[in-house]
């Protein structure tokens, strides 16, 4: 049952001792969660497993002939409620989860069409896909245990208060001051509506098109056909979960007047879920701003610092000059 590992994985995990260990035990998770679950690698000779920046993904066939993928995640935090989130959703707008083993970050998946990801679609069909799936994925907390497992966005927007200041100022304030004030007063101010208003819903905080897989044996860009993957799980405003659409596919804005655009494919999106743009504008403010202090505490990732410094700024009225264009910052 040995598995080949890509090597961008192994690239990806051999850079620190912790990741490095991690990747000397995967065979044997691997192995291990093969045998837990009765199942065999289903991979054609020469063919390598999926894996993204969270680990590997194998596609396997169970004893009874059922195909499904077995998941290994290095055990990062903010994908720890993985499990718990997928349970929720039940298989309503995203992945099944068939069965897991916490303690090895195993997870046992029914299987989608990894050929088939709504990165691919026209922009109008992704859009339109995108909505349906966020309106189904916006489940209300009910009363089983997963829910306490889950983060709060509220919680979240308060730690970012303390956090997004000490950080510019630690890292020798690679933006203008505005641009920090402008995430803080949006931090500041949906903490509190988070806290009086009761528009909590689980939100899948990376719902990009590359973590929207179609249904194995379907064609075309039909709703009902996809279903979302890899989920990082918070409960807070819907409204959140518009920036991962906006910071992929820059190439298909326009190459005049893309800040326009921007904001049109944001109220889009917005139409498409039913959410409110001046809620998901603020937040994706907010939320680019936190990936920028992360892309500027890291080497090498000039480009993504950039692209989230564009699309903050020019949300947030003012497009920071002498960044180099949208087209030449997207990511795919």
């Amino acid at each position: 049952m040995s598995v080949p590992f890509p090597e961008d994985l192994q690239r990806r995990y051999s850079n620190t001792a912790e990741r490095r260990s991690w990747l000397s035990r995967l065979p044997g998770l691997l192995e291990d969660a093969f045998q837990r679950w009765q199942v065999r690698p289903d991979l054609a000779e020469g063919e390598l497993p999926w894996n993204g920046y969270t680990g590997i993904a194998v596609p396997v066939i169970t004893q009874d002939g059922f195909s499904a993928v077995v998941k290994i995640s290095f055990p990062y935090e903010d994908i720890a409620h993985e499990p718990d989130t997928l349970r929720l959703w039940a298989g309503h707008g995203a992945v099944r989860l068939l069965d897991n083993d916490p303690e090895d970050r195993a997870m046992l998946l029914e299987r989608l069409d990894a050929d088939r990801w709504l990165q691919a679609a026209p922009m109008p069909d992704a859009i339109a896909v995108w909505g349906v799936l966020v309106r189904e994925l916006s489940i209300r907390p009910d009363g089983r245990p997963e829910w306490r497992r889950i983060p709060s966005l509220a919680d979240q927007a308060e730690r970012w208060n303390d956090e997004l200041p000490a950080d510019w100022k630690d890292l020798a304030e690679p933006f203008p001051r505005w641009l920090l004030e402008a995430a803080l007063e949006v931090t500041q101010t949906r903490s509190a509506v988070g806290r009086r208003e009761d528009r909590d819903v689980l939100v899948h905080a990376d719902l990009h098109g590359m973590n929207i897989l179609a249904r194995l044996g379907t064609e075309g860009w039909k709703a009902s056909d996809f279903l979302a993957i890899d989920p990082q799980g918070i409960v807070g405003e819907a409204e959140f979960a518009v920036m991962p659409m906006l910071n992929n596919r820059l190439l298909d804005l326009p190459e005049k007047n893309p800040e326009l655009a921007l904001l049109d494919r944001l109220n889009m999106l917005c139409e498409a879920a039913g959410l409110d743009a001046e809620v998901a504008r603020q937040w994706t403010i907010a939320r680019e701003v936190e990936n920028a202090l992360l892309y500027a505490s890291r080497r090498d990732h000039q480009d993504d610092l950039n692209r989230s410094l564009w699309i903050g700024s020019t949300l947030a009225g003012r497009t920071i000059p002498d960044l180099p264009h949208p087209h030449l910052l997207d990511r795919k």
